[in-house]
């Protein structure tokens, strides 16, 4: 059976193209939807592969009118290898059920593994970059002004000694825990009986 699906990105795009020319290939059935590319949640798609059979042919409008990326459209390819369902791009003139067809999303499979390899390196030189220059990857340790605000009250009380950490803690608004790393931070010394109970 040659299974059609179309779908739009918006509700104000209209599927009138990729209906006329999924029925004019010969589609029994089609499912459309309207939803974004993005979105993971596509009912209608999950619908039609729910149904599909061994043999089924999906005929769709446009390559990207299946995958919400290459990535994404490669593995609901090789899950209709899988099943023995032919995938056809009428635009694109691919179809799986053919050698030609086969080759050229081969073709596809490697350029975005390709793709993955040099972003790889990319970041590692990157990485290696910045390690030369002194600096290392992950997130900064840098407050917000909200948060520098808070960091010099918790400085302050903690220094004047009249309040424990939970009181101080609570009386700036944060854990005890974010309380320590505030005074860590501005290189306040903690002393060992404070930490353990909380109290001065």
């Amino acid at each position: 059976m040659l299974v059609g699906y179309a779908r739009v990105s918006t509700k104000d795009q209209n599927l009138e193209l990729q209906l006329d020319a999924l029925t004019k290939a010969g589609c029994e059935i089609i499912f459309q939807e309207k939803a974004s590319g993005i979105k993971a949640d596509r009912p209608e798609l999950d619908k039609m592969m729910a149904q599909l059979r061994r043999g089924d042919v999906v005929c769709i409008y446009k390559l990207d009118r299946l995958g919400r990326s290459l990535k994404n459209l490669l593995n609901l390819v090789a899950d209709f290898e899988k099943r023995e369902v032919g995938l056809r791009s009428l635009t694109d003139s691919i179809d799986t059920t053919t050698p030609q067809g086969r080759l050229i999303l081969n073709i596809f499979a490697s350029l975005a593994e390709f793709e993955r390899d040099l972003i790889r390196e990319r970041t590692k030189a990157g990485l290696e970059a910045a390690r030369v220059r002194g600096r290392k990857g992950g997130r900064r340790s840098g407050l917000s002004a909200e948060a520098q605000k808070k960091s010099m009250l918790a400085e302050m009380y903690y220094k004047e000694e009249k309040l424990g950490v939970d009181e101080i803690a609570k009386t700036i608004g944060v854990s005890k825990m974010t309380l320590y790393k505030y005074l860590r931070l501005r290189g306040v010394p903690i002393s060992a009986y404070q930490s353990k109970t909380g109290k001065l």
